[in-house]
């Protein structure tokens, strides 16, 4: 019962954290930051249309789960909207995490249907977990993302799908998942 509740807690804790308002006032700029210093990710910052990057998204369940992040979009390295990912998942899963992602748009025609309002990925997107900071571990995530699950994807592998090559790179947390979830984005012009 003890260890439930210290699980409980962290979570809420990552939650918590995800939905400050006093967070760092550069924390956009930090995630990029810290994501150019993956030699995974470098090729696509140089080449892609645009990207959208959510820093913190908080990710907590106990049987049913749910994630959140706020996030900004960019075309051509500039701030074009504001952006939100939410995520809910049913199935064994038991813990909290928190970790940064970013999703890279290959063109015009990626980017202009994430930002077309409300996109929600498919089945078949996969995240590729990369090492940013030392919780990281390489590996896939189903559309669950969340760095540290296995897959059949490395970050060697990572490519376009469908237009878009997602990254994530784990924060903190513990959390023990075998879910079926979606992310959904919004997209709010600037």
């Amino acid at each position: 019962m003890k260890h439930l509740l210290s699980l409980v807690s962290m979570t809420l804790v990552l939650l918590g954290l995800t939905f400050s308002t006093t967070a760092h006032a550069d924390k956009y700029t930090d995630a990029i930051s810290d994501f150019k210093k993956a030699p995974e990710v470098q090729n696509f910052f140089s080449s892609a249309y645009g990207y959208a990057i959510y820093p913190t998204v908080g990710k907590g369940g106990i049987g049913i789960g749910a994630a959140y992040g706020p996030g900004r979009v960019y075309k051509g390295g500039v701030h074009t909207g504001d952006s939100s990912l939410s995520q809910l998942s049913i199935g064994f899963q038991l813990g909290g995490q928190a970790y940064s992602e970013i999703i890279f748009f290959k063109n015009a025609a990626a980017y202009n249907d994430f930002t077309s309002g409300t996109f929600e990925f498919s089945a078949q997107a996969s995240a590729v977990a990369i090492t940013v900071g030392a919780n990281a571990q390489v590996g896939s995530t189903g559309n669950s993302a969340g760095a540290g699950n296995a897959g059949n994807r490395t970050a060697a592998s990572a490519s376009y799908m469908n237009g878009m090559a997602i990254f994530t790179a784990a924060k903190g947390g513990l959390m023990y998942e075998a879910a079926i979830a979606g992310q959904a984005f919004s997209f709010d012009p600037k």
